[in-house]
């Protein structure tokens, strides 16, 4: 019997080794792994270049505490500094954790400029931006919060694309509107650049910020290296984690100067964030994604993988409602129950995982191949065929 508590409803398989796009199994079979840590390995299992970055660093220093310099980190925060919008970044160990830090930061900044009364953040109904305390309630799901009581105030919602509601939400205690460009655990919906431009109107108009949660989609995951660069506008913090690790726990809050300059010593902190081993696996994930072609590549593949899904779609349009998405980061919106598509899928060793609103989420790692999007097409229509 296990001693984990029973907080997760896990399947019952376990892996013994990945590489790339696959999974091999304790008991020998062999997967298609279009889960990948739920957009986490985004160089896929066990790559080679990251392993040797890892070890190489592993053999030298692991851990020093922020009360030190950190080279590795000064690197990676100027990387990102340089091929983003941001001025300045705090290094965190979690997407959880990295919002968490965007919305002390949203409040801090007008703390530090005389209007402390603003600290509400806005954000969609039924969202996701982590598990923390504060993030359940930012999300606004009442499956999330339930138990969870007293509740964390300072967070108000609107329905996903009610722009009036939007509108008639923001007030004098508004500090920020905070929204995920495309929308993972809420079933990836994707929030059009319009739309994204006219927030940063509206956050411009009324001197708010604009909080662009990128936790999921950001890190090359729709084709360019933050979703939000499709709308042409700039936000003023984004949290990112996930592929930025590339497997390996890594979080952060980018900002630019306007906000970041509230942020001084003994406002946040963290004892693992931004350490050697993990700031040395992000710099080698950079690396990769920042090769000549690396995003063009997603693009052009994910572009024949959304053809090809909605090929399936008009073959079978009793079973698939819709596909949706950027990128690599997919949704296949059913008519069918979610749960038994996933388990054939699975049945026929392709894996992927649920997302809100009956959706089955397909995420493989952004070096995928032809070859390996053929076969999971293969596998898609086969099931569809057989249900």
């Amino acid at each position: 019997m296990s001693a984990l508590a029973k907080n997760y409803n896990r399947r019952k398989i376990a892996f013994k080794r990945g590489k790339g796009s696959f999974l091999y199994s304790t008991n020998g079979k062999k997967y298609l792994d279009f889960v990948q840590g739920i957009a986490v390995n985004s160089l896929g299992h066990a790559n080679p270049y990251l392993i040797r970055a890892i070890n190489k660093q592993a053999k030298k220093v692991w851990h020093v505490s922020n009360a030190f310099l950190i080279p590795e980190g000064e690197k990676l925060a100027s990387r990102l500094k340089q091929r983003t919008f941001a001025d300045y970044v705090i290094f965190q160990n979690s997407g959880a954790e990295a919002t968490e830090a965007a919305i002390k930061v949203a409040r801090r900044y007008f703390y530090s400029i005389g209007k402390p009364h603003k600290n509400r953040i806005l954000c969609i109904k039924n969202s996701f931006h982590g598990r923390t305390l504060a993030t359940i309630f930012a999300s606004g799901s009442k499956k999330m919060t339930e138990g969870y009581g007293p509740k964390v105030d300072g967070f108000d919602h609107f329905e996903f694309g009610d722009h009036h509601s939007l509108k008639k939400k923001i007030n004098n205690k508004t500090a920020a509107i905070m929204v995920e460009p495309i929308m993972g655990e809420g079933g990836i919906k994707v929030v059009p650049d319009w739309c994204l431009r006219e927030l940063r109107k509206i956050c411009n108009k009324k001197k708010i910020l604009l909080i662009l949660d990128e936790v999921q989609c950001g890190v090359g995951r729709s084709g360019k290296f933050f979703a939000f660069e499709y709308s042409k506008i700039k936000p003023d913090i984004v949290p990112i984690a996930k592929g930025i690790g590339g497997g390996f726990p890594i979080g952060a809050v980018l900002m630019t100067k306007k906000v970041a300059f509230c942020m001084v010593p003994g406002t946040h902190g963290s004892t693992f964030g931004g350490n050697p081993l993990a700031m040395s696996v992000g710099n080698a994930v950079l690396d990769q994604i920042f090769k000549k072609g690396f995003l063009k590549n997603i693009q052009k593949v994910s572009k024949y993988f959304h053809n090809e899904l909605d090929n399936i779609k008009n073959d079978y349009p009793k079973i698939i409602k819709d596909v949706r998405g950027v990128g690599l980061l997919i949704g296949l919106k059913l008519f069918k129950n979610q749960s038994k598509f996933i388990k054939k899928l699975e049945m026929n060793k392709l894996l992927t995982i649920k997302a809100a609103e009956n959706v089955v989420r397909i995420l493989p790692p952004l070096n995928v191949s032809k070859f390996e999007i053929d076969l999971a097409i293969k596998i898609i229509r086969k099931v569809c065929k057989e249900l």
